[in-house]
């Protein structure tokens, strides 16, 4: 009793939404990244029009529940911390849109791909398709590495955020290093994942790509390390109002300095394990790929995946969106959620629909299980994308 009553307090239903939000993104990252991945590797594995339809039915039956954690990510952090909806939304408006334009190609682009048997016509609708993956795996992460730079944004007197940036701002070398990692994600997660959804010539192809994405990834992960640790300021709490206060992000002392991203890793060195996790998960992928271990090989790169998110999540704590404009109106995980019970009411609907989610989400997968081939494609053309 006394457990569920610390549960439902203020502090631990912050922490928990921090979780959360954690799995979410997570989730994301690793099922919506091998549908991202596929597309973008679309024009480089598929050499004909056959190919490419296989490629596109290899994700065909689950993308729209992929996209599933896409739209929870958003929910939650619009439900669960209303002032980063509001700063983020606000200020990364340009890239969010287009973003949105980008994923709008992808349920065109299966729907009308092979309505028509003209070359030019699935060509275009293939560099959509393309379009449509490329651009959010790039733009998921400039987000994030501009996270760890700081947004220029504050509050007025009223909580009213105001944002000082621009659209090309977010393109700073090291915002695009980030995307660079993001892009690395999802390729290596799609061409893995293409090892278990074809066969022959295909699948040769995706393996390559494996151990091109895997030294990408390790590359530019590792680059991005290096820069935070010696290039970019990290952001320190001074003091705020507390665990269980009031939401309220302009009553803290905030400062920059060198290393502070590092603070956590220093403080529990066991928390280092994850970032070695990444570069592990990357190369075991590689590895179990060349022994023809595909699903191993699918585990690993999830958890390559999962520990790069990890490794920015646990850097920032407990920050959230940390501002280069005014660091004392940086949002946190203890000033800028919703309400004690709004926090709540959230945490029993994802007790309950969460599960759910997974376990429809699971027999999908083990309905869809199973290699799709040139043969799948021209015995059943007319049913499939």
């Amino acid at each position: 009793m006394e457990l569920l009553q610390y549960l439902m307090s203020y502090e631990a239903l912050r922490a928990i939404w921090w979780l959360f939000l954690g799995v979410l993104l997570i989730g994301f990252a690793v099922m919506e990244g091998f549908d991202l991945g596929v597309a973008t590797l679309l024009p480089f594995v598929a050499r004909s029009d056959e190919e490419r339809r296989v490629l596109i039915n290899t994700v065909g039956p689950t993308w729209e529940g992929n996209q599933v954690w896409l739209i929870l990510g958003g929910g939650a952090i619009f439900a669960a911390y209303p002032l980063v909806y509001s700063a983020a939304f606000s200020g990364l408006f340009v890239a969010l849109i287009l973003t949105l334009f980008a994923l709008i190609l992808r349920p065109v682009g299966f729907s009308y791909r092979s309505k028509l048997p003209d070359a030019r016509w699935r060509s275009v609708w293939d560099w959509a398709l393309f379009v449509g993956a490329f651009v959010p795996s790039v733009v998921f992460g400039v987000a994030f590495g501009n996270l760890l730079q700081g947004v220029p944004f504050s509050f007025d007197d009223s909580l009213r955020v105001s944002y000082a940036g621009n659209f090309f701002g977010l393109l700073n070398p090291f915002g695009l290093l980030a995307g660079l990692v993001s892009l690395s994600m999802m390729v290596l997660q799609g061409a893995v994942f293409l090892q278990l959804k074809t066969t022959g010539e295909i699948r040769a192809r995706a393996q390559r790509w494996v151990g091109h994405a895997a030294l990408a990834l390790c590359a530019t992960f590792a680059a991005a390390g290096v820069w935070v640790a010696t290039g970019i300021e990290g952001y320190r709490m001074v003091s705020f109002a507390g665990t269980e206060a009031a939401s309220n992000p302009v009553t803290k002392e905030v400062v920059r300095e060198a290393g502070a991203w590092l603070a956590n890793f220093a403080a529990y060195p066991v928390l280092w394990l994850i970032p070695v996790f990444a570069f592990v998960g990357a190369l075991g992928a590689w590895r179990l790929t060349a022994a023809g271990r595909a699903g191993l090989a699918f585990i690993a790169s999830s958890t390559a995946l999962a520990c790069v998110v990890l490794t920015a999540g646990v850097a920032m704590f407990p920050f959230l969106m940390p501002s280069s404009l005014e660091p004392s109106h940086s949002l946190t995980m203890w000033d800028a959620t919703s309400s004690l019970l709004t926090l709540r009411w959230m945490f029993w609907m994802v007790l309950l629909f969460l599960p759910l989610i997974i376990a429809y989400t699971s027999w999908v997968y083990r309905v869809m299980r199973g290699p799709v081939t040139v043969a799948d494609v021209r015995e059943r053309s007319s049913s499939l994308y």
